[in-house]
């Protein structure tokens, strides 16, 4: 797979495969029992002794696990099935001239005058922006 078109469409073809209603969503134990724990969704490890979503349990949770994850190959990609990349100069944007496997998102500490700048300098240069 050089060609980066055909990489691109494998990605893409891959990222269709998964559905968000394979993968479980994953809260804390008791998050829907105790008032101070309903904001609380994010997971967290069961640790208790006895904790049967801890052992595993059927009619409880499911716990996090590697084989929850993503495949490696569309790992961190962005949902377009492009590679993310940061920049944060009008150099590190001119780097990326001939890429097309490539999104770009301008880095957040960059002022509004140069961000300006890198959006007409990104068209010029045909370079996609997820955040221009």
């Amino acid at each position: 797979m050089s060609d980066p078109k055909q990489a691109l469409k494998e990605r893409r073809r891959l990222q269709k495969s998964i559905k968000k209603k394979d993968k479980p969503k994953f809260l804390r134990y008791d998050w829907d029992k105790y008032y101070r724990l309903e904001r609380q969704e994010t997971w967290r490890k069961p640790r208790g002794r006895d904790n049967p979503m801890r052992l595993q349990l059927s009619g409880y949770p499911p716990k996090v696990d590697p084989g929850f994850g993503t495949p490696k190959e569309i790992r961190g990609l962005h949902p377009s099935g492009l590679k993310p990349i940061i920049v944060r100069n009008m150099k590190e944007l001119e780097s990326l001239k001939g890429k097309q496997d490539v999104i770009v998102y301008i880095a957040s500490t960059v002022g509004l005058k140069k961000r300006m700048e890198m959006v007409s300098k990104a068209k010029e240069l045909g370079i996609r922006l997820a955040n221009g």
